[in-house]
């Protein structure tokens, strides 16, 4: 094993008098079975599909068979999941009025399978082609981009912190710094005299609404567990706090008016005390709005896990919710 200042930083052993698996180089694990079942109700449970002939919700998760686990080994993720699910379902037909209960189920879904190559096998308790039709189609659909933002999500809360920065990180800041230069704004202290370097985020999109539109998403309650798809906690006012995600975003809004947002964000695996400054700028354009998101005191660390979040869990959910919701 290398000596401290030799070699691989990975191998270093000094943080520990037994020198064992240092910074979770060599393995780390983390359940997600019991988390993986309540977001999976969460997800399934009240999906609604509907057309001109009638309309289906997913009513009860009626079992949820299998594991789920995030590892890291020697600095490489690797995620394992394999579930077998039932669902009932509940429709009526629009012209008759009459109403029938029906089952999904899920098999096999793991790593070793693409989302849409999942098995969705539809089934009811009486001769009603109708729904069933309509289940294997729309319903199908609906159940495979569940699971996505379940796969989704299971990356985002269990990625963070797998892999635990080598002491020498937090010794060599003067060196840190000078790299990141020309990103990183401050030094943000981590406490016990450590510190981290940050780095500031700008990131720009454009979406198929009104300012007015795009705000209300940010500020409203029922719109934002609607993209979110989960429950929330919002008072949009200033010092107002803002619970998204199951908890895994929280904050405070510190200045709120009609065409800017300004935040306290933290991602629950973020250092403790530790908040990033969010800004939302709403600019008009013609059509549409362009949203500008300048956001500093990320920690270098959470950089791409932030950005992951912004892009993939606000602006794309965001933009399928405005497409809903549009006349």
């Amino acid at each position: 094993m290398a000596k401290w200042g030799q070699g691989d930083l990975r191998w270093i052993v000094e943080a520990r008098e037994d020198g064992t698996n240092v910074n979770n180089w060599h393995w780390t694990e983390r359940d997600a079975t019991r988390w993986s079942k309540g977001k999976l109700r969460d997800l399934l449970v009240g999906i609604v599909v509907e057309n001109e002939a009638g309309c289906v919700e997913m009513s009860e998760l009626k079992q949820v068979e299998g594991q789920a686990s995030c590892s890291s080994r020697k600095g490489k993720l690797i995620f394992f999941y394999e579930w077998n699910i039932r669902l009932s379902w509940k429709g009526n037909v629009k012209e008759s009025g009459a109403k029938h209960k029906g089952v999904i189920e899920i098999l096999t879904l793991s790593e070793e399978n693409e989302v849409d190559d999942t098995e969705v096998n539809v089934s009811k308790k009486k001769d009603v082609d109708i729904l069933k039709d309509l289940m294997k189609t729309a319903g199908t659909a609906r159940v495979r981009e569940a699971l996505g933002d379940y796969l989704k999500a299971l990356k985002m809360e269990f990625t963070m912190e797998m892999i635990l920065p080598a002491k020498a990180m937090a010794t060599q800041e003067p060196t840190v710094e000078r790299k990141l230069s020309e990103n990183t704004l401050q030094v943000c202290p981590l406490g016990l005299g450590r510190k981290i370097p940050t780095v500031a985020l700008h990131m720009t999109e454009l979406f198929d609404a009104t300012t007015e539109q795009l705000y209300s998403v940010f500020t409203m309650k029922d719109l934002v567990q609607k993209f979110s798809k989960s429950p929330a906690v919002l008072e949009a006012e200033k010092e107002g706090e803002f619970l998204m995600f199951d908890g895994n975003i929280t904050g405070e809004y510190y200045r709120i008016v009609d065409k800017k947002i300004i935040m306290k964000w933290r991602c629950r695996n973020c250092p403790e005390e530790r908040y990033a400054t969010v800004a939302l700028s709403f600019v008009p354009t013609p059509g549409q709005t362009e949203l500008q998101l300048d956001c500093t005191g990320v920690p270098v660390c959470k950089e791409e896990s932030m950005k992951f979040c912004w892009q993939k869990q606000h602006f794309e959910e965001i933009k399928g919710l405005l497409q809903l919701t549009q006349p």
